[in-house]
């Protein structure tokens, strides 16, 4: 436990430098500590994204983005994580990858909805 709160400390305290402790992680779980930071991060983006979104839609619109998401959330999980017996694993980099395109996604629907409407067939 006290190598966990070392590891986290360091990798905390070197992102404020330049070249974080994150850059070149010196064991697995450090790896682990900075990939999962920002897998939050980029979550967090999505949630704001989908949020915004909704904002503006319709119930027609809401329906069809809720549906969306939670088919993007069944193809992220069959694509990034598994399960074994007793144990489930998680790519991490695919996740965060998934995340941040599904993001983006959502991003350039609100642009669409400010601009030129909310088009329910995109969702």
């Amino acid at each position: 436990m006290k190598r966990l709160i070392l590891a986290i400390m360091l990798c905390a305290a070197g992102a404020a430098q330049a070249n974080s402790a994150c850059d070149k992680p010196r064991k697995d779980f450090d790896g682990l500590y900075c990939l999962n930071k920002v897998y939050q991060e980029a979550d967090k983006e999505l949630n704001d994204n989908y949020g915004k979104l909704a904002a503006r839609l319709d119930a027609e619109g809401k329906k069809r983005l809720k549906a969306g998401q939670l088919r993007w959330i069944d193809e992220r999980n069959g694509s990034c994580s598994r399960r074994e017996a007793n144990a489930f694993f998680v790519d991490l980099e695919c996740a965060t990858g998934t995340t941040i395109k599904r993001s983006q996604f959502l991003q350039d629907r609100v642009r669409e909805c400010a601009s030129a409407g909310c088009q329910n067939s995109k969702l």
